[in-house]
């Protein structure tokens, strides 16, 4: 019986693969499995009478209202153009430098990850505000692409993070389940604030990656990212001062930033009441900016409720798929495989990243979030493993899966917006020495754990 778990998770990603929407693929699937199970007597029914509770739990989870704070104030950035004057502040910067907008272009995409916090949205505006650019100014597509792509991935882990948010709430979840099953009655906890903690180093460590790619780059292939002209330069400051442009459209949006995340750091206020202060800055600033009109605001609550609906719709039928797969002894399996496994934890580490890795060709952070992560995580946890760790090597692992050929979703995002004459070829090629570098950060993350562990424990502890 344990194995109709597992043939419940193929068809699950069959389903998926035919193109039905996630939320009702997984309820569905565990609908009829329930039901077909019911009827030949291998599945408890009783089981199902969980979820009523489960849902309740969801919707009174304050650590979950963050979601629609963070994503309305990553809409209101977008909308209001801070985003555009930001790339014309940085390009200003750093554009005199060979390599000077994909550096623009790195500080840029990280700071609009950070606030918009889903992959998709953030790809999709860098590649319409800063692709025809690059190109315009003599770029090699491939870098153009590879930068793009990489930093729109830079949601995945720059706080304060969407992903990292419901990350958060489900290794918490999973964390203490690992230690009630340990006989320890007392749990400790771990918050979204201790991820968010976690992620800064490995967040800067990555940027500073990139960043360094793109003065080698200069150094040793100078004609693929030439530097700006002074009539670009004219053209970026439309008759304004450079110091009045980058005060402008650099500091408020890094203010809001700092106040947002450093709140959360060093536990001035919850990750829900920041998300509701990034959310008031935003509107501030789209104010300040004249771009507060009743059409851009519209837009953005729009966007927040479709965006939102999704992921609550994605919990509660994840939360539906994981009752049946425990109806049908899935943990179980899961948790006797991991055990027998060589290696030991090792072993299982390697297999449970592996999983995700593959998995993230086909599910979107959320689902991997709300359907993998609580299957896998108390096994893992329960073996030894430090929670914050694992949460950011999830996130870096996604991230890599995200930016890898011929699947990877940032690619797919990225094609549809560039413009025709970019190869495809030219946007796998130029994303290989990204996807390095994100292997690079996950080995050195593996064999020195204290990168993500040493700040939540100097802040919090």
């Amino acid at each position: 019986m344990e194995y109709i778990s597992i043939l419940m998770f193929v068809v699950v990603c069959l389903v998926l693969l035919l193109g039905y929407p996630v939320a009702l693929a997984l309820a569905g699937t565990a609908l009829v499995f329930a039901g077909v199970g019911s009827f030949f007597g291998v599945f408890e029914v009783a089981y199902l009478s969980a979820l009523p509770s489960r849902l309740y739990g969801v919707i009174n989870n304050q650590t979950l209202l963050a979601v629609p704070l963070f994503v309305f104030m990553g809409a209101m950035l977008e909308r209001s153009k801070i985003a555009e004057n930001l790339l014309n502040a940085m390009s200003l910067m750093f554009g005199r430098f060979r390599g000077g907008l994909g550096i623009s272009v790195t500080l840029v995409g990280m700071l609009l990850a950070a606030s918009t916090g889903i992959v998709g949205a953030t790809v999709v505006t860098m590649g319409l505000l800063s692709l025809p650019t690059m190109l315009k100014r003599g770029y090699s597509p491939s870098f153009s692409t590879g930068i793009i792509c990489a930093t729109g991935t830079l949601g995945q882990i720059i706080p304060p993070s969407i992903a990292l948010v419901l990350l958060g709430d489900v290794l918490s979840s999973a964390y203490q389940k690992a230690q009630l099953s340990q006989g320890i009655f007392n749990p400790e906890t771990v918050s979204v604030g201790d991820l968010f903690a976690g992620a800064v180093i490995p967040g800067l460590i990555l940027v500073g990656f990139y960043l360094a790619y793109c003065i080698f780059m200069a150094m040793v292939k100078p004609e693929s990212v030439p530097r700006l002209s002074q009539q670009d330069i004219d053209e970026l400051s439309a008759g304004q001062s450079k110091l009045s442009l980058i005060f402008s459209a650099l500091i408020p949006p890094l203010l809001l930033m700092f106040t947002v995340l450093g709140s959360i750091l060093f536990g001035f206020a919850t990750p829900t009441e920041a998300a509701g202060v990034g959310a008031m800055g935003a509107t501030l600033l789209a104010l300040w900016q004249k771009q507060l009109t009743r059409e851009n605001l519209t837009a953005v609550m729009q966007s927040t409720t479709k965006i939102t609906s999704m992921v609550f719709l994605i919990l509660i039928g994840a939360s539906l798929f994981s009752l049946v797969f425990r109806g049908f002894g899935g943990e179980e399996l899961v948790r006797s495989m991991f055990e027998n496994m060589p290696g030991g934890v090792v072993g299982a580490t390697l297999i449970v990243m592996l999983v995700i890795f593959l998995l993230g060709f086909i599910l979107d952070f959320i689902e991997i979030t709300f359907v993998v992560v609580p299957i896998v995580a108390p096994i893992l946890l329960a073996m030894g493993l430090d929670p914050i760790w694992l949460g950011i090597m999830i996130a870096v692992n996604l991230q890599t899966s995200f930016l890898t050929p011929p699947f990877g979703f940032a690619l797919f995002y990225l094609r549809g917006v560039a413009d025709k004459a970019i190869k495809t070829a030219d946007i796998y090629k130029g994303v290989v020495p990204f996807i390095v570098m994100q292997l690079l950060l996950l080995t050195m993350l593996a064999i020195w754990p204290n990168i993500v562990t040493w700040l939540p424990e100097i802040i919090y502890k």
